[in-house]
């Protein structure tokens, strides 16, 4: 088997997945995956339950059958608290897998948060979320079919032993992520909103050696809004910054969105929007990743998202600018609303 430039560069992605020291998963629709992205978020919703289920598929370009893929199903609920607070109640499952060692990594999880309000009144409020989140993550993968360098012999790869040894290839820890939120809602039309979370504060060690690697804290920084064009057509833009260990990444563009149907259907749209993602360099500098091109409709309880990763980092010699795609599905549950306020709808 020769090794042509697709081999190097699936090599070089396995020894990457191998050694960034947990490196997290991510969505380019962040904001249609709130419990994963800050708990903070747990229950801040218009309705009273939400159900949401994230895919991702990057880079089957290169890898193929071996792509990564992420999975995600989240569920959270607001319940009452007096007249104007609320506790968020809600659960995550999301599990990752990549490459031909079947790389993987599961959590489930529970999220808590209480929404306190600070101001106004229930069409034009500002409410200061805290939030709470505990899993047990579980990483694996499979040892046989790994491929190491000293099996690659004048550019072809041989089948001989390749003397490592790990002392357990399937293992748990706990993990704990707390996050604080803040939102405004101005009118029907427009509100605005920040957060912040640390993931991974117990900094559990996950090396399959035994020796001691801790896991990098990730600190998440986030904002989005939406605000009326002129009628029937919203502006929606979004931002979010990672920083973990060595690892930097800022995502950031806007939706539009488009009403449809009668207006006395408030909850029937159309949205299409353009993303921009960077990320640093473990060798030093900024490079761009990907282009994103986003769509979602929403009918009545459900939101249905779509979007592609073009990729223009140096992987594209080799993924032909293929990056990854995602589909999301929201599901919301309302019934009587008779007290509370309105929320963003993210």
């Amino acid at each position: 088997m020769k090794l042509n430039l697709r081999h190097v560069v699936v090599l070089l992605i396995l020894c990457m997945s191998w050694t960034v020291k947990g490196q997290d998963i991510h969505f380019s629709q962040f904001y249609n995956s709130p419990l994963n992205l800050n708990p903070a978020m747990t229950g801040v919703l218009n309705c009273k339950n939400r159900f949401i289920l994230n895919y991702r598929n990057q880079w089957a370009a290169v890898l193929k059958a071996n792509a990564y893929n992420t999975f995600s199903a989240s569920y959270d609920q607001k319940v009452p608290v007096g007249r104007e607070d609320y506790f968020g109640i809600g659960g995550t499952l999301w599990s990752d897998v990549a490459g031909e060692s079947r790389f993987g990594t599961s959590q489930g999880r529970l999220s808590l948060s209480y929404s306190k309000k600070m101001s106004g009144y229930r069409k034009k409020a500002g409410y200061l979320v805290f939030g709470f989140d505990a899993g047990i993550t579980q990483r694996k993968f499979s040892e046989k079919d790994l491929r190491w360098p000293n099996q690659i012999t004048n550019g072809e790869f041989n089948n001989t032993p390749s003397g490592e040894t790990y002392l357990d290839t399937d293992f748990l820890y706990a993990d704990v992520t707390a996050g604080l939120l803040w939102f405004s809602i101005l009118d029907k039309n427009t509100n605005w909103y920040v957060g912040a979370a640390m993931h991974h504060l117990n900094r559990a060690n996950i090396s399959f050696y035994g020796a001691d690697e801790s896991l990098y804290t990730r600190l998440t920084l986030h904002a989005g809004a939406q605000f009326e064009l002129k009628p029937r057509i919203k502006l929606l833009p979004n931002i979010i910054y990672m920083t973990q260990g060595p690892h930097r990444e800022l995502n950031l563009g806007a939706n539009l969105r488009f009403a449809m149907g009668p207006s006395r259907l408030t909850n029937q749209s159309w949205e299409l929007g353009l993303w921009f993602r960077n990320a640093d360099s473990v060798n030093g500098g900024i490079y761009a990743d990907a282009l994103i091109i986003n769509t979602r409709f929403n009918y009545d309880k459900f939101g249905i998202g779509f979007n592609y990763d073009f990729n223009v980092s140096d992987l594209n010699a080799a993924s032909a600018a293929n990056g990854a795609f995602e589909f999301s599905l929201e599901y919301l549950i309302c019934g009587p609303e008779n007290r509370g306020v309105y929320c963003p709808r993210f």
